[in-house]
């Protein structure tokens, strides 16, 4: 930790092993961005798009990367970013590894209200995103009223979060067997979790979100960090505690919901960006800036790791991200188990 004093005398403090982390993991996310906008049925080298992407490229790759894939690779980012810094809102607020958007429902609450929107209505791409989105905070709200007592503990947060994962789970299973053959296959693809035909629609929206939201996270990050030492002493310290957790969890809802509505569900990106962040800079805190880095560099590697394997388009990226994170759920309980805590 390092202490710099500006002229008006203003003390800034900063991690310098986390501040590594986060531009290592920045030029990681950018440089395997601007691979994965080459890679394809149309290969294009880096030389050539980084040209198109200063306007200085051929007319056809121009076309190719500003209309067609950049936009993907922009989703991608602004998805894997909102989900790591939910995910480390969550763990930091319940004070618990496991304490993830996947595994507290909120995933599972935007299906739902996707499916509704699919199932019944038959909606459009538009309405399918607001279905989604509606559907988290709903599962959010339920479940904040649902863990209140006095106060929201981290324990019976996780608790409830579980028990509404399945419920709603149950739904979602429900509104599959109601719905025709062209809407179930539409909805199946969709609960995949895939970055495939993202446009500009879906970037502009998400590019918004995570404007506001970021900052009111970041802003709150002190105060975070003062709510693991518990609320007695966040109280002592002169945090409002619940008024400080509502605003975290609902920007933690918010930033779940808006990634599930622009991507669909893709699995554990928001349960392990934030514990690898914790293992790089090696530091305490929430680190939700290093969570919010790792998540976008998480999820354009799979991106782009799913399309070298498997070829363009043939395997979503959030199959890759469950099937990577379901081990990675396994070795954590593991771990949680041996020292004790669970």
């Amino acid at each position: 930790m390092r202490a710099v004093r500006t002229r008006g005398g203003l003390s800034l403090r900063f991690d310098t092993r986390a501040l590594v982390v986060v531009v290592l993991l920045v030029l990681i996310a950018l440089a395997a961005g601007v691979v994965l906008i080459g890679t394809g049925d149309f290969p294009i080298p880096v030389s050539g798009v980084l040209r198109s992407l200063v306007g200085d490229g051929d007319p056809g790759q121009e076309f190719i990367i500003n209309e067609l894939r950049l936009p993907r690779v922009l989703v991608g980012l602004l998805v894997g970013s909102a989900l790591g810094l939910s995910g480390a809102l969550f763990q930091a607020v319940a004070r618990n590894p496991l304490g993830s958007p996947d595994i507290l429902g909120i995933g599972q609450g935007s299906t739902a209200g996707a499916l509704v929107v699919i199932v019944l209505v038959s909606g459009s791409a538009v309405e399918v995103a607001l279905g989604a989105l509606v559907g988290g905070l709903a599962t959010g709200a339920a479940m904040y009223l649902l863990a209140w007592k006095r106060g929201v503990h981290g324990y019976r947060l996780v608790l409830v979060g579980i028990g509404v994962s399945a419920i709603m789970t149950a739904v979602n299973g429900y509104l599959l067997t109601k719905a025709d053959l062209v809407d179930a296959a539409r909805a199946v693809v969709w609960m995949t979790g895939s970055l495939d035909g993202r446009d500009w629609a879906q970037v502009w929206p998400l590019l918004v979100v995570c404007g506001v939201l970021v900052p009111v996270a970041l802003f709150h990050a002190r105060a975070l960090r003062m709510l693991e030492m518990g609320d007695d002493t966040a109280y002592a310290l002169g945090v409002r505690v619940e008024r400080t957790r509502m605003t975290l969890l609902l920007t933690g809802v918010l930033l779940a919901a808006a990634a599930t509505a622009a991507a669909g569900p893709v699995a554990f990106v928001a349960l392990t960006a934030p514990q690898l962040a914790r293992r790089l800079t090696r530091s305490p805190g929430p680190n939700l800036l290093p969570a919010l880095c790792m998540g976008a560099a998480l999820l354009i590697g799979a991106d782009w790791a799913s399309q070298r394997v498997f070829g363009a388009d043939q395997l979503p990226v959030g199959v890759l991200t469950g099937v990577l994170g379901g081990v990675y759920l396994l070795w954590l309980l593991v771990t949680e188990r041996r020292a004790g805590r669970i």
